[in-house]
């Protein structure tokens, strides 16, 4: 690995591959339980059973969410940065 990385980017881009690894793991997971839900309830019922997987996809996904923001919005500690850094720009002029 490079000895002079940046350790706030290297931060930052293992929280999106993180985030990337996740995500690919949801859809695969959900899938397979919606899969599931077709043979066992779905196909035999035609659309009217209960769509259980649902709650697992609002679940996760709520989870999902948070791990999207703070890998692509940053986290509270590189919010409050950014605000002291607007803060003392602000006190300077």
């Amino acid at each position: 690995m490079e000895e002079n990385r940046d350790e706030k980017l290297w931060r930052v881009a293992a929280k999106r591959a993180a985030f990337k690894k996740s995500l690919f793991g949801y859809l695969v997971v959900n899938a397979f339980l919606w899969g599931i839900w077709w043979v066992t309830i779905g196909r035999s019922q035609g659309y009217h059973g209960y769509p259980w997987p649902v709650w697992v996809m609002m679940g996760w996904g709520l989870g999902l969410a948070f791990q999207y923001y703070e890998a692509y919005h940053g986290s509270r500690q590189d919010m409050a940065e950014e605000e002291y850094e607007r803060l003392k720009r602000e006190n300077r002029q």
